[in-house]
């Protein structure tokens, strides 16, 4: 009987940690991308510009 209540207890620790990886995991993910943009910038809202001038 004392294993199933250890069970329960491993699992609930596990509950209480999932979100705290969760939010980890989202935080470094956000901040690799935000970096990542940063160094190479969308093209679609920050467009190159044109190498070629077109004479009007």
């Amino acid at each position: 009987m004392q294993k199933q209540s250890d069970q329960k207890g491993y699992f609930l620790q596990y509950l209480s940690l999932a979100p705290v990886l969760a939010v980890i995991v989202i935080s470094i993910a956000f901040s690799l991308w935000a970096i990542f943009n940063f160094v190479f910038p969308d093209l679609l809202f920050h467009p190159m510009p044109y190498t070629n001038s077109r004479k009007v």
